[in-house]
């Protein structure tokens, strides 16, 4: 067996077509003319978006507009003016095409890959797919073409690129399989939207499976399994219809009201990034957008966006939401997100300095102008605020002093905004839960964003191996001090979503439930699932099984009785 990253859940059995890549060797001798070669360049490029176009197209039909978009951007890249124009000063200063794209590739490659951010990351997959892409053209190569693959193939590849994946066919292709990428990589974001199991991030993976050979791929579980027996084969088949099965089941709880099996209320909500994932949001059948993350606006530039620029953003999400609740979050910077552009000053532990908050209100002229452009678009939805990584009343404060300020200009300017805009905070660190309820005084609202709260609670990094295990909300201090912030919520009569990971995690259904928990937030994914999930407890049976976990001492007690009941099985 061999394991990598689980991408796209489901199970796939089938032979291994291998997508070798093409020798991308040219030679480094100069151009006889180089005016000839910039022309030659410029035919590939025109070349290159042409079929990008049809790419996009073709990605459009199989996943979706937003999926498409993925391929779109790669046109919208080449625009760049630094990046073509940077290539082509090379060809004119004497380099062959192929060499000038090499050199600017690498050195984007380079520069995203050092951002240590995830977004801006993954804009090296882009960079190496566009490299790859104009190379084949100014070489004469084919692109590698998978739509032809037969029936129960599992595709294996270093790398499946967006414009690689346009062509898959999720008839015929039952699993992906890479040696590169990670869960939130444009390869998983595609299998997901195809609805095609996936296993990523496996080293060798290209060497060790064999073309021809039967594969079992477990995408849930991020495992491969070569040459397997028949014994094998039978119980993943078995689990295989199992799953399958689930997926039909949840597509019964699209349209229906978000109810427990006793009748309660809650609202089911999404997290979003970019205004048309507010779209994304209605396909799923999201109740509206319990987080827009702003901070992603802000990336993968060279400067700030203008209040203008915002507006339009945060307009879009709000008229397709219609009457649905935008709770957009102010910029959240620091700890992983750092913007080059803002010289952010380098700290020995940014998770514990200048981030969220702290890094607006010192830079009030940047939260101003957001302020402004959020105030604008609340005319035109149901918009709420929301300020993160609140520590003290007096960052609360200062907020909503700022949001004043921020509507007395738009008013002397006679530019309009909505009445009433509800202002709430993230509850994220330990200071803020257990000021909870002086907090609440002076909030419309409490959002728990359980995944920075739990690192802070067990003083633990998620990413570091050595102790990662212990990183978990099902920890019993992380647990009490949810319980301690929705209970000060009610107390004010105030509404308390949940917006982190853990809200999307069957297991804390009932114990939600059970703590008063008014909103759930998910990945627009977990919509169906987690409605599924609310329906199948009564409130009665939620209070008895937390009442005898509140009562545990371990992280270990409480996942096995959680696990143990019937009623949080995803399959």
């Amino acid at each position: 067996m061999l394991q990598g990253i689980a991408a796209s859940d489901g199970i796939g059995l089938g032979r291994v077509m291998l997508l070798e890549e093409h020798s991308l060797a040219y030679s480094d001798l100069p151009p006889a003319d180089p005016k000839a070669e910039l022309v030659r360049f410029q035919g590939a490029v025109e070349t290159f978006c042409k079929n990008t176009r049809k790419q996009a197209e073709l990605l459009r039909h199989s996943a979706g507009h937003k999926e498409a978009q993925i391929i779109s951007a790669h046109i919208q890249m080449l625009s760049d003016p630094y990046f073509c124009g940077e290539i082509e000063k090379r060809i004119a200063g004497g380099q062959r095409a192929e060499a000038a794209l090499d050199q600017v590739s690498q050195l984007f490659i380079a520069m995203f890959l050092a951002s240590g951010e995830d977004l801006i990351q993954q804009r090296a997959a882009d960079v190496r797919d566009i490299r790859t892409a104009l190379l084949c053209v100014l070489l004469g190569l084919k692109e590698i073409e998978v739509s032809k693959a037969p029936k129960g193939t599992v595709l294996v590849a270093k790398e499946i690129s967006p414009s690689v994946a346009a062509g898959i066919n999720p008839k015929n292709i039952v699993g992906i399989v890479t040696e590169i990428g990670g869960r939130t990589s444009h390869s998983a974001i595609l299998a997901r939207a195809l609805q095609v199991p996936a296993v990523l991030g496996l080293p060798g993976s290209t060497t060790l499976l064999k073309p021809g050979s039967y594969v079992i791929v477990d995408g849930s579980e991020g495992q491969v399994l070569p040459d397997p027996d028949e014994a094998v084969i039978g119980a993943y088949r078995q689990r295989r219809a199992r799953f399958l099965r689930r997926r039909r089941q949840l597509n019964k709880m699209r349209g229906v009201p978000t109810q427990a099996a006793s009748g309660e209320s809650y609202g089911l909500y999404c997290n979003i990034s970019k205004p048309e994932d507010a779209e994304k949001a209605l396909e799923e059948d999201g109740e509206g957008v319990g987080l827009f993350r702003t901070e992603f606006l802000f990336m993968d530039r060279d400067r700030l966006p203008g209040e203008e620029e915002q507006f339009a953003a945060y307009r879009r999400a709000a008229v397709s939401l219609g009457d649905r609740p935008l709770t957009i979050r102010t910029l959240d910077l620091g700890g992983d997100k750092a913007l080059p552009y803002l010289n952010m000053p380098k700290e020995e532990n940014p998770f514990l300095g200048l981030r969220g908050i702290r890094y607006c209100l010192q830079h009030p002229e940047i939260l101003l102008t957001q302020l402004r452009a959020i105030l604008r678009a609340s005319a035109f939805g149901n918009v709420r605020l929301m300020f993160p990584m609140i520590s003290t009343p007096e960052e609360l404060w200062a907020g909503r002093a700022l949001l004043e300020k921020a509507k007395a200009e738009l008013t002397a300017q006679g530019i309009g905004y909505a009445g009433h805009i509800p202002v709430g905070i993230m509850v994220e660190t330990p200071s803020a839960a257990i000021l909870a309820d002086i907090l609440a005084r002076d909030s419309d609202f409490f959002s728990i964003g359980t995944n920075d709260l739990t690192g802070y609670m067990m003083a633990c990094d998620r990413n570091n191996p050595q102790i990662s295990g212990i990183f978990s909300t099902l920890q019993p201090c992380v647990l009490r001090s949810i319980r301690h912030i929705i209970q000060c919520a009610h107390d004010h009569s105030i509404p308390v979503g949940m917006c982190g990971e853990a809200a999307a995690d069957p297991l804390m259904t009932p114990l939600l439930l059970a703590f008063g928990l008014t909103d759930f937030s998910v990945a627009a994914t977990s919509v169906l699932p987690i409605r599924a999930a609310i329906s199948r407890w009564s409130l009665e049976e939620a209070r008895s099984v937390t009442d005898a976990v509140m009562a545990m001492a371990t992280e270990e007690e409480v996942s096995r009785t959680l696990s143990a009941r019937p009623e949080t099985q995803i399959l």
